[in-house]
């Protein structure tokens, strides 16, 4: 049981970061009171961790909240009240060389391509990251996957319907799922989509079965 010398030492490293744990929560669910519940609830989880094990207080509280708030996303509530949400609609689309902050954005990251990877085909996987992710044309998607307009705007349709009504499941390749997260990664800081656009379309398209 913590002492109240080591509550206090807890809710000061929490209050440190609770600005950026609040902009993560909103981001990621569009919420003002739903962002303010999450970080509430990563405070008593906070609260309730070993922390002479975490290493490093900034990640565990920013993952902990990221995993919050992506599962509020996922849940029946949440989709019966806002069926057109996109979880990149709230990804993280700024970034400066302040730690933390990177920190931040790649959990967020990680997090949202394991979903995406886990209930999308790659077909669907691809025109949805370039199309809400990186605002693609259509008939430039559809050259990169080598299909139709028509079928491209299907692709992205259903892969919401998916997201929205969490129909499908699959196993997540760690590494497959890394080299996605950083060629995401690399695509939104630098610019160069090329890594990014050679995964979804050639190497992790062809690993599965559409």
């Amino acid at each position: 049981m913590s002492t109240p010398d080591e509550l206090d030492l807890a809710l000061d490293i929490f209050l440190t970061h609770r600005t950026r744990l609040f902009g993560i929560a909103y981001r990621v669910t569009g919420e003002v009171c739903g962002a303010e519940d999450l970080v509430q609830e990563a405070w008593l989880r906070w609260q309730r961790t070993d922390r002479t094990i975490v290493e490093n207080p900034a990640a565990f509280l920013t993952t902990t909240t990221t995993n919050l708030a992506i599962n509020v996303i996922q849940s029946a509530r949440y989709r019966h009240e806002a069926p057109t949400a996109s979880p990149l609609d709230y990804l993280i689309d700024t970034v400066d060389d302040e730690p933390v902050s990177r920190t931040e954005q790649t959990a967020l990251v990680e997090e949202l391509v394991a979903l995406l990877m886990a209930r999308l085909t790659p077909p669907e996987l691809a025109a949805y990251v370039l199309r809400k992710g990186f605002e693609y044309a259509y008939v430039d998607i559809a050259a990169l996957l080598r299909t139709s307009v028509a079928n491209t705007r299907q692709l992205v349709r259903r892969a919401q319907t998916r997201l929205v009504t969490g129909e499908r499941a699959s196993a997540v390749l760690i590494a497959t799922h890394r080299r996605l997260a950083n060629a995401f990664l690399r695509a939104a800081r630098t610019g160069d989509r090329r890594d990014l656009e050679r995964l979804l379309t050639g190497e992790y398209a062809g690993s599965r079965a559409a």
